[in-house]
């Protein structure tokens, strides 16, 4: 994350004090908007958590959604190589593009577009995010807030939803508690500091 004590390593100058900046769906990783900073926008960025940018045609600051309301609230700023782009991960609030769309380049960005295959990584991104940024009314964060003991309580009681589910004939309800359990699961292992990834390289390294 870039922090205000570290400005100063970007080069402003060599565009005429705008740096570009890509913005990207913290979630997702997909692409919503290119747009244009400059120190004070970057440094209101930063202490605002609202993506805000540098309006070229108005010569002035803009926070994205101060006028429709679709805001992108900041989760973290990286610079490039050459230190003169970033990278700013964000959580858009609505759409990102004045024409309504998702993204200013026509794609849609919505949960039912993740992959299959990748909804559990997703799913470890959208918990971490409530971990490090709490909502009001989240179950993710009842859990978290009652501690390890009531999260591995709830693994164990899903797991035996499980095994009860797997001596029955129907199908979908031990779907529907294995989801439960592979949630939990991902939950406990969030509060735990483990990732994803890390469980899965232990299943292949046993595999080979």
């Amino acid at each position: 994350m870039i922090t205000l004590d570290k400005i100063d390593e970007l080069d402003f100058e060599k565009t005429g004090g705008l740096i570009p900046a890509i913005i990207q769906d913290a979630r997702t990783k997909t692409v919503l908007m290119l747009g244009f900073m400059n120190k004070e926008s970057l440094t209101k960025t930063i202490n605002s958590k609202l993506v805000t940018f540098y309006s070229r045609s108005r010569q002035t600051l803009w926070t994205k959604g101060e006028t429709s309301g679709n805001y992108l609230e900041l989760r973290d700023i990286k610079m490039d190589c050459d230190k003169d782009t970033l990278l700013v991960y964000a959580i858009p609030s609505g759409p990102t593009c004045h024409t309504g769309a998702d993204t200013c380049f026509f794609e849609s960005n919505k949960p039912d577009d993740v992959d299959t295959r990748e909804f559990l990584f997703y799913l470890e991104k959208v918990i971490e995010d409530r971990r490090e940024y709490p909502v009001e009314g989240s179950y993710t964060n009842n859990l978290f807030s009652r501690g390890i003991k009531k999260i591995a309580q709830k693994v164990g009681e899903e797991a035996t939803e499980v095994v009860i589910e797997s001596q029955h004939d129907k199908q979908d309800l031990l779907v529907n508690e294995a989801a439960d359990l592979l949630y939990h699961l991902q939950v406990l292992l969030t509060y735990k500091d483990v990732k994803l990834i890390q469980v899965l390289e232990c299943l292949k390294e046993r595999h080979s």
